[in-house]
């Protein structure tokens, strides 16, 4: 099992000019590595839809990776998503779902299936050819390269320990950059970004 260190900094120290949506227990985390214009923290309605906001994205900038932090808690939420992704045909996507088998940001209660869904089967069944699953940060360091440079969709499952973070919100309170706007400012900004370096 990954420590959020061990998965977050060789995501960081490689990321380049891709997108990253980030949802709950991994928002702030993702934060404390990366201030880039194109993260984009999905927290601020029903859990569930990071995948597909990714998609969207995805789908708008055929020419830019898009990387989504989902956690397991919200893919169960959304599994037809991973249907859709594949459907989709999008090559640019990656589904990173951090799997540390509990709703963190409401009190750590455990999820449906805890220690015995397998996800990456789910995907497969889904239709993804890519498929990934890490319970060790050496393996996961020593592959991460591959799967960011491969065309995709893929599906990536990284068992992390749980932590402890709290309910997000959104204000100048917040350290992340990305929290301290609402959503629709952000967003409006993060579309201004993805327009200008597409033109």
């Amino acid at each position: 099992m990954l420590s959020r260190e061990e998965f977050l900094a060789p995501l960081a120290r490689r990321r380049t000019e891709e997108v990253v949506v980030t949802t709950m227990s991994v928002v702030r985390p993702w934060s404390r590595h990366s201030d880039h214009n194109l993260d984009f923290a999905s927290a601020d309605s029903a859990m569930g839809h990071a995948a597909d906001l990714a998609l969207g994205i995805a789908l708008a900038c055929p020419e830019r990776k898009v990387l989504c932090l989902n956690g397991d808690g919200s893919m169960l939420m959304s599994l037809g998503t991973l249907v859709t992704i594949v459907e989709a045909g999008v090559d640019n996507l990656i589904i990173f779902v951090v799997a540390n088998q509990t709703y963190e940001i409401t009190g750590n209660q455990p999820i449906p299936g805890a220690g015995s869904i397998d996800f990456v089967t789910i995907a497969k069944g889904a239709g993804f050819k890519r498929t990934f699953a890490f319970d060790r940060a050496d393996e996961f360091d020593r592959q991460l390269d591959q799967i960011l440079s491969a065309p995709g969709p893929t599906f990536v499952c990284v068992c992390v320990e749980p932590g402890s973070e709290d309910v997000i919100s959104r204000g100048p309170g917040e350290e992340a950059r990305y929290l301290q706007v609402s959503l629709a400012d952000w967003s409006k900004q993060m579309r201004d970004v993805l327009t200008e370096r597409d033109k």
